[in-house]
């Protein structure tokens, strides 16, 4: 199943974006057992040909925002950022909720947007 594979930067790309889907944030937000969702969000991937279970797209999840949060907690006692992780901004984004801008991803700076476009160029 492919467990304990790395995640290329196009896979975890995939999965932000996926993430940032407004009702798949509505289905995370207070959701206790959340398999039926990571098992959504992992359909949704294997659309875009990317092989992953529900398992590993919520450990990958849980790892995300692990990450981000702990960053922000180190940031704020640092002042100035001294590090940054992968996907910090579209992370960012999506844990700040920013209002969905015209093009209905609200970080359009971001480069999740010309990410996935890389993304989708490649599955052709």
């Amino acid at each position: 199943t492919g467990a304990g594979k790395h995640w290329s930067d196009n896979e975890v790309r995939a999965l932000i974006n996926i993430w940032s889907d407004e009702k798949i944030q509505q289905m995370l937000e207070g959701a206790t057992r959340n398999k039926e969702i990571f098992e959504e969000i992992a359909r949704r991937l294997m659309k875009r040909g990317i092989d992953r279970d529900w398992k590993q797209c919520r450990t990958k999840y849980k790892n995300l925002k692990y990450e981000y949060r702990a960053l922000q907690k180190e940031n704020e006692h640092l002042g100035n950022p001294r590090r940054k992780m992968r996907f910090y901004d579209e992370v960012d984004c999506i844990l700040r909720r920013q209002p969905l801008g015209s093009s209905g991803w609200g970080c359009e700076s971001s480069s999740l947007l010309s990410g996935t476009k890389n993304f989708s160029d490649e599955i052709k």
